[in-house]
């Protein structure tokens, strides 16, 4: 097996035995670093891409993990983290290396290479997550079909029983993180409201309560006129089927988060009153 193959196959870094089950011999590993198509991070440990996260991990001592393995698969994170994070396993050991920023994690059982898969990361971030930010990562990697019902289980098992209680109230239809972030904050002043709701002749809503809609507008959609005049022709629509739609945008959630949850309880109690 090519050298370069046999890499990809064991997540970007391997050490050599493991080329060696994959067919490489010594020989084509000696030729294949000194043509530099791949490099040597350390004595028996070798690499795709000295500058790739898996790279910087494996130079490191460990495998990518927690937020650093969420942001690679696209999963929805408030904050970036571009420190890698490194999974070392419980009794692992550090290698220096040139400007070095790693964040050590020391649960696995065992050191490997590669990327934790997204089970694994999820749990590594509980280290270094907010309750709020974990509760988005976990909706929005189930989502995007990262997880299975298995995965999730086992997520919630090993979560801090504070933790489980929130992970236990995820779903996995949230069509955005800022979403699940808005239904997180709710949720934690007692506020429960219907998520993904159809509406005849209005379409997919994002949540409703009563006679009012919410609509989450997150700062990648709803550039340009013809995304302007799609929602407004969508507010029409429900103002005919009597309801009142509520727009907030990523500012509004993230960073104006108290004005607008006094505008959500407001409209609450305006449904409310008519019902």
């Amino acid at each position: 097996m090519d050298i370069e193959v046999a890499l990809h196959r064991w997540g970007g870094a391997a050490r050599t035995w493991q080329l060696h089950r994959s067919g490489v011999s010594d020989g084509d590993i000696a030729d294949a670093v000194l043509s530099g198509r791949v490099i040597r991070a350390r004595k028996g440990v070798y690499i795709e891409n000295r500058r790739d996260p898996v790279g910087i991990a494996a130079t490191h001592g460990g495998a990518l993990t927690c937020v650093s393995v969420l942001a690679t698969l696209g999963i929805w994170l408030l904050d970036s983290q571009p420190e890698p994070h490194v999974q070392l396993g419980r009794k692992g050991r550090k290698h220096k290396h040139p400007r070095c920023r790693c964040v050590e994690h020391y649960s696995a059982e065992r050191t490997r290479f590669g990327r934790q898969s997204c089970a694994d990361a999820l749990i590594a971030a509980m280290q270094c997550l907010t309750t709020e930010m974990l509760f988005v990562a976990f909706e929005s990697a189930w989502h995007l079909g990262l997880i299975s019902a298995d995965d999730r289980r086992r997520i919630i098992t090993e979560a801090p029983q504070r933790l489980a209680r929130w992970l236990r109230r995820t779903r996995g239809d949230a069509g955005s993180g800022l979403e699940s972030l808005f239904r997180f904050r709710l949720l934690r002043e007692g506020i429960t409201l219907e998520c993904q709701v159809h509406i005849r002749g209005v379409g997919r809503v994002d949540f409703r309560h009563g006679q009012v809609l919410f609509e989450i507008d997150g700062r990648e959609h709803h550039d340009g006129d013809e995304a302007f005049h799609r929602d407004r022709v969508r507010d029409g629509a429900a103002t005919r089927a009597g309801y009142r739609t509520e727009r907030f945008d990523f500012a509004m959630i993230v960073h104006n988060w108290p004005q607008t949850l006094a505008v959500v309880k407001a409209a609450i109690a305006s449904s409310d009153w008519r019902i």
